[in-house]
């Protein structure tokens, strides 16, 4: 693809986190009283922020109850560190890779500024990226304004990036704006469903990630 920027989902995409969240949504929950859901209930939510991803799973959530629910999400999330191994098999070589051809990269992600920073360092993967954008100080998915921040930064039109992600949110967003988006498969939702959001490609794995985007 001929495109200046691209721009990374980070769970999901970069990095396998997508149970550990899941686990983390469930044991809060569950702490303060709410029912336990299904499984796929939790990983549907996965790109929004949080705000955003507990009032969808708990409609009439009240403020307080959102806040102590907020509060058990993180006790649980940070007790794992990301680490060098939880970036999926040649996502960091594909990262690299772009940068030396002479592309920037970028992150546009659901998760807090404090999730994403600590996240940046132990996975190794922050060097790479000049400019990270979090749901919560800008909008959540599949509001585009995070891409339009990031856009803003480059001075770059939608047209000269690509959006990667692994779910329906990251894809609407970058629909929303006409920027092009590919979809990957090993996140949250599959091909049927990425394939709503008219992306260039959903790829199955990296090879076809690399392919994809010319490396």
């Amino acid at each position: 693809m001929n495109v200046n920027l691209v721009i990374f989902d980070w769970d999901g995409t970069l990095v396998d986190s997508v149970e550990h969240i899941a686990d983390s949504l469930h044991q809060a929950a569950t702490e303060l009283g709410f029912p336990a859901l299904e499984r796929a209930a939790y990983r549907d939510i996965i790109g929004l922020g949080i705000v955003e991803a507990l009032e969808q799973l708990y409609p009439g959530i009240s403020a307080d109850e959102l806040q102590q629910m907020r509060e058990g999400y993180a006790r649980y999330f940070f007790k794992k560190q990301t680490g060098p191994q939880n970036v999926f098999a040649g996502m960091a070589d594909v990262v690299a890779d772009l940068r030396v051809s002479g592309r920037a990269c970028s992150v546009a992600t659901g998760k807090s500024r404090r999730g994403l920073e600590g996240a940046l360092v132990s996975s190794g993967l922050g060097q790479h990226f000049e400019i990270t954008r979090c749901a919560d100080e800008t909008r959540s998915k599949p509001d585009p304004l995070m891409l339009q921040e990031i856009l803003a930064h480059y001075g770059h039109r939608p047209e000269q990036a690509v959006m990667i992600g692994d779910t329906r949110y990251d894809l609407e967003m970058a629909q929303r704006l006409g920027m092009p988006s590919i979809g990957v498969e090993w996140g949250v939702h599959g091909r049927e469903v990425l394939e709503q959001f008219k992306p260039r490609a959903v790829v199955s794995s990296v090879d076809e990630l690399r392919t994809v985007l010319g490396l």
